[in-house]
């Protein structure tokens, strides 16, 4: 069963660190984009950061000079999340795309999604 299997998230304080790793399990092409996506409760889910197998990346406006997106491998990606604010406190889903490989910030485009880790950033 083809899956998304997600890592890390918790509880930080304003202004620290988190990582969040996802591996894509038993997929067929494990050279399209992968991102990050997030959702808060009231909001509609948004683009957090993509990258694309070569390594060809995209950022939502918020996050921009405080995340960073890597790929390890063709089918692990991970988001390191540096000075944390109140607002970044979301579900974060990893997503895939069954084959495209270019990184785009639009949810609609990719088929494949994670359970979701909970970030919370109190102040």
């Amino acid at each position: 069963q083809p899956r998304l299997v997600e890592s890390g998230g918790g509880l930080v304080r304003a202004g620290g660190s988190l990582r969040l790793s996802c591996t894509a399990v038993g997929y067929t092409f494990d050279t399209s984009a992968m991102g990050w996506f997030r959702q808060a409760p009231g909001k509609e889910r948004e683009c957090v950061a993509a990258i694309s197998w070569g390594g060809d990346v995209v950022y939502g406006d918020s996050v921009k000079g405080r995340f960073s997106i890597s790929r390890d491998t063709s089918n692990t990606i991970d988001l390191q999340m540096n000075s944390l604010a109140p607002d970044d406190t979301a579900m974060y889903y990893c997503a895939k795309k069954h084959f495209a490989s270019a990184p785009t910030p639009r949810a609609r485009d990719y088929e494949y999604w994670g359970q979701g880790a909970q970030v919370t950033v109190s102040s």
